[in-house]
């Protein structure tokens, strides 16, 4: 399997050297690091080469690299049910780039570019409708960023006073934000059953 990700490999350098930054196989699987700009050009090409037949896209994701000047990646991950391979395109990118919409050739890819943009506020042009599908209106933020605070910034729940859902400020008391990571089995006052016996061998 590995050498025929590594003819892949080879295959889609050569065909595309505009495209192709690197790639490599590791952990059985093909990354391939595309330039930001020729994104589109390379899926088009994955998808109609004999050799590629990459028609599945399954999934587009990012990573959030804070202290990067290409801060994030965004991560395309396609299948060849004709070839029996799967690829991974990765895409650097800075927080104020505009990642090209693959929506023309795979137009499975509008809710995940949604997605995307939902929760890492990566911006797509081209997308014919770019907003938020799982955050609700107004959400401030952008939820799967590392600087994004794990409590958020608002509360959402309903109040039986006024009979509806209000949204209020996050404020937690300090004793909830402070964690000790212990083991729920450390400083336990009880004896496990067996502990009885290593007591009466001494």
């Amino acid at each position: 399997m590995t050498d025929a990700l590594q003819e892949l490999g080879t295959h889609i350098e050569l065909k595309r050297p505009d495209c192709v930054l690197a790639w490599s196989v590791a952990h059985g699987e093909l990354t391939v690091d595309v330039a930001l700009n020729n994104i589109v050009g390379l899926v088009e090409f994955l998808k109609v080469d004999q050799t590629c037949k990459f028609s599945t896209l399954v999934d587009i994701t990012a990573v959030d690299y804070p202290d990067r000047p290409k801060r994030f990646d965004v991560v395309y991950h396609f299948l060849s049910m004709y070839q029996n391979h799967r690829i991974r395109l990765r895409v650097a990118c800075r927080e104020e780039d505009m990642v090209p919409s693959i929506v023309e050739v795979h137009p499975s890819a509008n809710w995940f570019e949604r997605e995307v943009f939902d929760m890492f506020g990566i911006l797509f042009s081209g997308h014919p409708d770019l907003r938020r599908i799982l955050t609700d209106y107004g959400f401030r933020g952008y939820p799967l960023r590392k600087d994004f605070p794990t409590t958020g910034y608002t509360e959402v729940r309903y109040d039986e006073v006024q009979k509806r859902v209000v949204y209020e400020p996050v404020s937690l008391v300090q004793e909830y934000r402070q964690f000790d990571f212990m083991s729920p089995w450390e400083g336990a006052e009880y004896i496990l059953p067996g502990d009885e016996k290593k007591e009466e061998a001494k």
